[in-house]
């Protein structure tokens, strides 16, 4: 890892004070920017398909075991604000360090529990982690790569995730044939304290760069508040689109009845679509702007939702699945690259926290919408519900990150 520099707009300041342009490399950063993600996210995606499974083992009934999958979202829901607090304070470096950390002890204590409610517990721990771990990685990239690399540099790190959780599953698979279900907890747990470990070798830039006495939240957020009803409002919605496709897709698929392991393989598919898709996504973004990105992630749900109803085979519903990874794909790092844009050189953590917190409420809201159309209408009506809000919310989405890559180009030239 070379000398720590910071990053300010396409000009570098090292340690040596000078404003000299070295050549940027991704390389240069990979093990500290992008191996922890990849790590951590192998234990989460691990974690992740056994939690109703685990709850069950203890006794919880289907609704409880639901919501025990739930509160991995609500935990990083509740720590948004509080987590961006955090890195301003102590730096994106140490808060990384205490993410991964506090996850394995989260996940070691998910391991011995005996009770439905203290699994619960340590779930929406291991939610708040993540929102911190997340949210300090982004911190970190936006000082460690130019402008002119950002939206590839967030591409990679969405990307990184995605491959983790994509390992993580497969991993968790042969654990619980050999070891039986709780041994993911313990996966999970080494996968958190590894990538701790690695992050001790990056540089802590936020505590160089920015002053060390952080402003309060709420001041940052209320100092922004055009952006986030705004722009960040494109943000839930592309959080939201992106999140049903996991509450969605499933119901319909056994709806049509489809069996689990071709479910299974489906999303497989869908996923390795995202993957190869990330370098892409990121250089359209970088080249073109972030409308010509973020329009399609909520256009193709819209479009695939509608689609949907008319799916009753595997091949349909695959096809339908692969259009939706299309666009979600091409969108990797999409609304990490619109947030760090956005943010303000004072007080970027904690503004950055408010930004996740928008995230956050779209990918919780997303599958609350699907629950509740559900709930009041035959299952058939919610894909189409969902697909006309999608629409509708592409509108949105075009013209607010259009005017946002035009206050950026002129903000450049």
């Amino acid at each position: 890892m070379p000398r720590p520099t910071v990053w300010q707009d396409d000009r570098v300041t090292g340690s040596d004070g000078t404003g000299e342009n070295p050549p940027f490399r991704f390389r240069d950063i990979a093990v500290v920017a992008y191996v922890p993600s990849v790590v951590s996210s192998i234990g989460h995606g691990a974690v992740l398909p056994i939690l109703a499974i685990h709850a069950n083992d203890l006794g919880a009934t289907t609704a409880v075991a639901a919501f025990v999958v739930a509160l991995m979202g609500i935990g990083q829901l509740l720590n948004s604000l509080p987590s961006g607090a955090l890195v301003a304070r102590l730096g994106e470096r140490r808060t990384l360090m205490i993410a991964g950390l506090v996850d394995a002890v989260a996940m070691v204590a998910a391991y011995l529990v005996s009770s439905v409610w203290l699994l619960c517990v340590c779930v929406v721990v291991s939610g708040m982690s993540w929102t911190a771990f997340l949210l300090a990685r982004q911190g970190f990239l936006i000082d460690a790569v130019p402008v002119s690399h950002r939206a590839r540099g967030m591409a990679l790190l969405g990307g990184s995730m995605r491959v983790g959780i994509l390992v993580g599953p497969l991993l968790g698979a042969l654990l619980i044939h050999f070891f039986g279900v709780r041994s993911v907890f313990l996966l999970a747990a080494c996968a958190s304290l590894a990538s701790a470990l690695i992050v001790t070798r990056m540089p802590d830039f936020g505590r160089v760069a920015r002053d060390v006495v952080p402003r309060p939240v709420h001041a940052v957020l209320w100092e922004h508040r055009r952006t986030l009803l705004t722009l960040g409002v494109a943000v839930v919605i592309i959080g939201a689109s992106r999140s049903v496709r996991t509450g969605l897709l499933p119901l319909w698929a056994d709806h049509v009845h489809i069996g689990a392991a071709v479910v299974s393989l489906l999303f497989a598919v869908a996923a390795t679509i995202d993957i190869l898709l990330t370098l892409p996504g990121g250089w359209l973004l970088d080249t073109r702007g972030r409308r010509v990105v973020a329009v399609p992630v909520v256009l193709a749900v819209g479009v695939g939702c509608l689609l949907l109803p008319l799916t009753d085979s595997a091949l349909e519903v695959g096809a339908v699945m692969a259009l939706i990874a299309l666009g979600n794909g091409l969108g990797s790092g999409i609304v990490m690259t619109l947030g760090a844009d956005a943010a303000p050189r004072e007080g970027r953590a904690q503004f950055l926290g408010g930004w996740r917190l928008c995230g956050d409420i779209g990918n919780t809201g997303g599958p609350l919408v699907v629950s509740a159309v559900a709930a009041v209408a035959p299952l058939a009506a919610a894909p189409v519900v969902i697909g006309v809000l999608a629409l509708a919310g592409t509108v949105w989405v075009g013209y607010w990150t259009g005017r946002a890559d035009r206050t950026r180009r002129q903000g450049s030239g």
